[in-house]
């Protein structure tokens, strides 16, 4: 098992980090990003959330053996105020979302993210989760697959695939994620597969639907900019533009003065932001593109509270 963190060095520094502060791993994964916060801290304390408990039980392995200043929350990040308030934390000094898939969760086949990979078609982050991508694929309706593949995966040929879907499936359930990768390429013309994997798209809009990815990306961010101290910062790796787009409009809208004030010759206290933003997308330097395949669609963006 091996996952190397994307951004590391750019996340570190921009989450300036404080030895008595308090840190939040919002997607502590296998602890990559949070070995780094934690060996920073002296006073301070570190609390990462996940759902996938191979992850919480290899994270804690390797945290262990570098401070006891740590707590591991078995939990999705939309419910941050909730559980951090079970700890009576209600302020903290940074936090970090790194969205998308690990590439151990990719590699682990079973899991069924992978569309290089045969397996059952799942693609949960948290496997206690009802839904899982071959409910989402035998079971929605013609109009739910091609919104979700539209919406999610930006698919030019949803109709075509939703069709073939709801074809292939009244033979038989659609149970592998090869099964579904052969449907996807029979929906799409030989020139549209040239450039990438054709099911990519597909797998990726699953994805989304299976986790609802972007409503929890959405209820947690709002939390964790509320969470911030002065002073305090929120770094966000996104991976894909939908991702990137939402963390965008989400820190501008708390970063700028609203419309109807911009013209005033005095803005009140209250109108004035309470953030700032630190920087609007970094990406991965040349020597990083070249060692970690993950880093290629990796965009970094950072905000500040500010008062």
């Amino acid at each position: 098992m091996y996952h190397k963190s994307v951004l590391l060095k750019e996340v570190i520094e921009n989450m300036q980090i404080k030895e008595n502060g308090i840190y939040v791993d919002a997607t502590l994964g296998y602890a990559g990003h949070s070995s780094e916060i934690l060996s920073r801290l002296k006073n301070g304390h570190l609390y990462g959330f996940d759902q996938d408990d191979f992850a919480i039980l290899k994270s804690d392995e390797k945290l262990k053996t570098i401070s006891p200043n740590y707590t591991i929350i078995r939990s999705n990040f939309s419910n941050l105020k909730e559980r951090l308030n079970d700890y009576h934390v209600d302020k903290i000094d940074g936090i970090l979302f790194d969205l998308g898939v690990s590439s151990v969760q990719i590699d682990e086949k079973d899991r069924g993210f992978s569309f290089h990979k045969d397996a059952r078609l799942d693609m949960r982050m948290d496997t206690k989760s009802p839904l899982s991508a071959y409910e989402v694929v035998n079971n929605y309706s013609y109009q739910d697959l091609v919104r979700i593949l539209k919406n999610y995966g930006e698919e030019k040929y949803a109709t075509s695939i939703a069709r073939n879907i709801e074809k292939e499936r009244t033979n038989h359930p659609i149970e592998t994620t090869f099964q579904l990768v052969e449907i996807v390429k029979k929906s799409m013309p030989y020139k549209a597969m040239r450039d990438s994997h054709p099911a990519r798209k597909t797998f990726q809009a699953i994805r989304i639907e299976v986790n609802h990815e972007l409503e929890v990306l959405k209820i947690g961010l709002e939390q964790a900019l509320d969470l911030l101290a002065p002073g305090g910062r929120c770094c966000v790796i996104s991976f894909h533009s939908l991702e990137d787009k939402m963390v965008k409009n989400i820190f501008k809208e708390h970063s700028s003065i609203p419309d109807k004030m911009k013209n005033l010759p005095y803005l009140p206290e209250e109108y004035q932001p309470k953030y700032k933003i630190i920087t609007s997308g970094i990406t991965a330097s040349q020597a990083e593109l070249e060692e970690n395949y993950r880093s290629h669609s990796a965009r970094l963006r950072v905000i500040e509270r500010i008062k």
